[in-house]
C-alpha cells in the first residue's frame, strides 16, 4: 500500500476554515485513477479543501481520528475492511464527522445498509459532478442526501424497517464478526485473516462459528453469497 498524503491540522488555519465555512474533506478510494479524478474536482471548489486521501477502510479509520475531516467521501467497495465498515467505525468513535456514501450501484440491500450504519448519504458514480457537490456540502450542514436515482421504495423500506422491532440477522453480527465475515468472503485463509486482525486462529475459527450460528448457514460458500447479497464484498473488478 502506498502512503497517503494527509495535513496535520494546524489549529491556526482550522479556525480560519471554521469561519469561512470552509468544508475538510477526506477522500476514501481504492483506485488511484479515480482518488486523483475526485481530488481534481475537489480542488476546483473555493468552499471545500481535500485533507487527506486513503486507499482503504482501516487506512480510512485511522486517518480520519488524526485529521477530524468535516466529510469523509467513503467507497464502499474495498478490500479487508468495506466501507461500509469503515463507516460504523467512524460514527462509533467519532458521530460528529459526516460520511458520505460513493458507489457504482442503488443496491436496496445496500443503500439500506448504509443508512443503518449512520451515513449523511448515498451518492451513485454515475452521477453529475455537480450532484456529488451538492451531496458534500449538504453533509457538511448536517442534511442527508441521497441520489435521485434511488428509488423512493428503498427509503419506504428503510422508515418501515427502523419503526418495526424485529431484529435483522445481520443486525446481530458484532463488528469483529462483519470483518470476519468480508475476508472469509475474499477467499483469506484463517490463518491470513489472523494475521490481518492481530488475533488467534483459534478466536478466528470462534468468530466463524459464530457467524454461522446466527446466520444460520453452514459452508464457505453460503456465507460468501450472503456477503455478496448485503453488499459486503463486491463481484465488480
Amino acid at each position: 500500500m502506498t502512503e497517503s498524503k494527509s495535513r496535520i491540522p494546524n489549529p491556526k488555519s482550522e479556525i480560519q476554515n471554521r469561519q469561512l465555512n470552509i468544508v475538510r474533506v477526506l477522500l476514501v478510494e481504492d483506485h488511484t485513477i479515480v482518488r486523483k479524478g475526485l481530488h481534481s474536482l475537489l480542488d476546483g471548489e473555493p468552499d471545500i479543501e481535500v485533507v487527506g486521501e486513503a486507499e482503504e477502510g482501516r487506512e480510512a479509520v485511522r486517518m480520519t481520528r488524526r485529521l477530524l475531516p468535516d466529510v469523509v467521501l467513503m467507497d464502499i467497495s474495498m478490500p479487508e475492511l468495506n466501507g461500509l465498515e469503515a463507516t460504523r467505525h467512524i460514527k462509533r468513535d467519532l458521530p460528529a464527522v459526516n460520511v458520505l456514501i460513493l458507489s457504482r450501484h442503488a443496491n436496496e440491500e445496500c443503500v439500506l445498509q448504509v443508512l443503518r450504519a449512520g451515513a449523511s448519504g448515498y451518492v451513485v458514480k454515475q452521477a453529475a459532478p455537480t450532484e456529488l457537490l451538492l451531496a458534500i456540502r449538504a453533509a457538511h450542514r448536517g442534511e442527508f442526501f441521497l441520489s435521485p436515482s434511488i428509488s423512493r421504495e428503498v427509503i419506504e423500506e428503510y422508515v418501515q424497517q427502523t419503526a418495526g422491532t424485529a431484529k435483522d440477522r445481520w443486525e446481530s453480527l458484532t463488528d469483529r464478526e462483519r470483518e470476519v465475515l468480508q475476508l472469509i468472503a475474499e477467499g483469506h485463509t484463517s490463518r491470513e485473516i489472523a494475521e490481518l486482525l492481530t488475533i488467534s486462529e483459534q478466536t478466528v475459527r470462534t468468530h466463524r462459528a459464530n457467524l454461522m450460528g446466527k446466520l444460520d448457514i453452514h459452508s464457505t460458500a453460503e456465507l460468501t453469497q450472503y456477503a455478496i447479497r448485503k453488499g459486503v464484498i463486491s463481484l465488480d473488478p
